[in-house]
């Protein structure tokens, strides 16, 4: 219900609305997106302009010492467990997909550190293969809030939106509502009073 008037007033208020994770290659991207856990894409970025200096290329994540990436990225927090899943996921590359980032959701999942809402990422923005919905902290709170779904597990809320948002859709909508949930529909203190969408929104004035 008013998901189409939903998804053009959202589009409208954010035209510019992307992956705020800078990268040029899927690899970079992969690594990113993986760092970007429990970590602001902000902060991220500013990791990620030395480490991909650093490590240019698949083999030198799988080669290098893992204190050197656990020094590089100690600042996105879990440092330990993302170098460890960069490095892993580098060294499958090599040993199973020749060196090159899998471009299907099936191998995606195969490298360490990557669940679904990793997959889409790299999917959705790195190749352009829409196979899914991009499903983080904002997403799944706003989509909670427009009474999109009940879920509170991630692969249950994309699916409950993938099911109501036409899959032309799927990876602009995620964009979308991480720049809402940003700007107005934040998680403390939402801006409803401004929200564009507050006439739409079951839970507006009520949080």
């Amino acid at each position: 219900m008013f998901t189409k008037q939903i998804i053009q007033i959202l589009k409208k208020t954010y035209p510019n609305a992307h992956c705020s994770l800078d990268f040029k290659t899927p690899l970079e991207l992969l690594a990113a997106t993986i760092l970007s856990a429990q970590c602001t894409d902000e902060r991220v970025n500013k990791v990620t302009r030395e480490l991909f200096q650093k490590f240019p290329s698949v083999s030198a994540y799988a080669k290098a010492d893992i204190k050197d990436i656990e020094l590089a990225v100690f600042s996105t927090g879990f440092y330990k467990n993302k170098a460890k899943a960069i490095q892993q996921s580098a060294r499958i590359v090599l040993e199973k997909f020749n060196g090159a980032v899998p471009h299907t959701m099936d191998e995606l999942l195969q490298l360490s550190g990557v669940a679904r809402k990793t997959a889409n990422v790299v999917l959705g923005n790195a190749f352009g293969i829409v196979q899914g919905v991009v499903v983080d902290t904002h997403v799944s709170r706003i989509a909670g809030r427009l009474g999109w779904t009940r879920e509170k597990n991630p692969v249950k809320i994309e699916q409950d939106i993938m099911a109501r948002i036409p899959k032309k859709n799927w990876l602009a909508i995620s964009h979308l509502l991480i720049a809402h949930g940003r700007k107005t529909c934040t998680a403390r203190k939402p801006f409803c009073a401004t929200c564009p969408l507050n006439k739409f929104c079951p839970a507006a004035f009520n949080i």
